[in-house]
């Protein structure tokens, strides 16, 4: 389902998932997703679908290092699968661009083991 139908189409909100449900506030707002394997996507929410499989639009990857700073590796518009995914989080852009990501180290995470 695309985010810009929900508004349109009342039905859209009919899910039974509650995950699903509390997606939608977040359609057409930045978010940063943690993937299963460690990675660190961040772009627009422009849609998702029962099994939260999302659709990210000006998407890019933050990759870190203890050596140098934040890379960021360009997505573009980007699918993740909804059980590949850990954390969802709307990213606060004012606080967000105010970071010196080149400056920043940090250990990349771990990938979740089940």
């Amino acid at each position: 389902m695309l985010c810009k139908n929900i508004a349109v189409n009342p039905s859209c909100q009919g899910f039974s998932d509650s995950g699903v449900q509390e997606v939608f506030p977040l359609c057409t707002e930045t978010i940063s997703v943690i993937t299963n394997d460690g990675r660190n996507i961040v772009g627009i929410l422009k849609g998702f679908d029962q099994a939260t499989n999302i659709i990210l639009d000006e998407s890019h990857e933050r990759v870190y290092s203890t050596k140098e700073g934040v890379q960021q590796l360009v997505l573009g518009l980007y699918i993740i699968r909804g059980d590949n995914i850990s954390i969802v989080g709307e990213l606060d852009e004012e606080l967000d661009s105010s970071l010196d990501l080149s400056n920043l180290r940090a250990h990349p995470l771990k990938p979740v083991i089940h």
